[in-house]
């Protein structure tokens, strides 16, 4: 009776298995068109130059703009503009903003490998389930000589391991290849939203103390006025030299 019932669940499960097969191809085949796509979008543009966009923060009173002609990839020139959209905020504050930033840019490289690590799981054991269950019946036609009975379950038996091994396989592949891409892509954003961070909190430090010294141009107007006005004739005169009339200091 139970052996009974195994067989039974084992029979229907190969229906489900060989259709999860063919939709997890189809998913590997969508993936594989986004992974070309992404070669096209986000790996083509993406030719970040770290050195000169700490130089340019450094040198240019606009970050704005050094931002956006940045070589990164659209959302993260986002998430690096929106540090510098709240200048009231206290660095603490804008700490805390650039760290959600950064999770949420590596939360959405993650679910995109998530998938292809799913697959390059679950394809193998599909597979692997599809060559078991319909050796039992194949198995079992030997004993009666059914050869057509044999053939067909020895058939589907190969075919689902070597669809299985192949989507696995592809995967497999997708997923190293993107992890490799967006380990680069997290370096350089986080790196970049460090720069974004210290430049945000010295503007901010500027508007909350701004300098009283006296800007260089005007400093050397008011020495350029010192020189050219002249000196009074007697500023330059000692006591010595004034001369007092002979009548005066015979009264005195």
């Amino acid at each position: 009776m139970l052996v009974q019932v195994l067989h039974t669940i084992a029979s229907a499960l190969q229906i489900p298995v060989i259709v999860l097969l063919i939709a997890l191809t189809i998913i590997m085949v969508i993936i594989i068109g986004m992974l070309i796509a992404e070669v096209f979008t986000e790996r083509r543009y993406f030719k970040l130059d770290l050195p000169v966009l700490i130089d340019d923060l450094g040198a240019d009173e606009n970050p704005v703009e050094v931002i956006e002609d940045a070589d990164l990839l659209q959302r993260q020139k986002q998430a690096l503009l929106e540090i510098l959209r709240h200048p009231h905020a206290k660095e603490a504050q804008r700490e805390s903003m650039a760290v959600n930033l950064v999770a949420a840019e590596q939360s959405i490289f993650d679910n995109r490998t998530k998938v292809t690590d799913f697959i390059a799981k679950v394809a193998p054991m599909l597979g692997l389930m599809g060559t078991l269950i319909p050796l039992g019946p194949g198995i079992v036609s030997i004993g009666s000589g059914d050869t057509t009975l044999l053939s067909e379950s020895l058939l589907v038996a190969f075919d689902t391991t070597i669809l299985g091994l192949i989507v696995g396989a592809i995967a497999l592949l997708v997923s190293t290849i993107r992890k490799s891409w967006y380990a680069k892509y997290m370096a350089a954003f986080e790196a970049a939203m460090e720069c974004v961070l210290e430049k945000a909190n010295e503007m901010a430090a500027a508007q909350q103390h701004p300098s009283t010294q006296v800007p260089a141009q005007k400093r050397a107007s008011y020495q350029g006025t010192a020189q050219q006005s002249p000196v009074p004739s007697w500023m330059g005169r000692r006591d010595d030299d004034v001369d007092i009339p002979r009548g005066r200091e015979q009264e005195g």
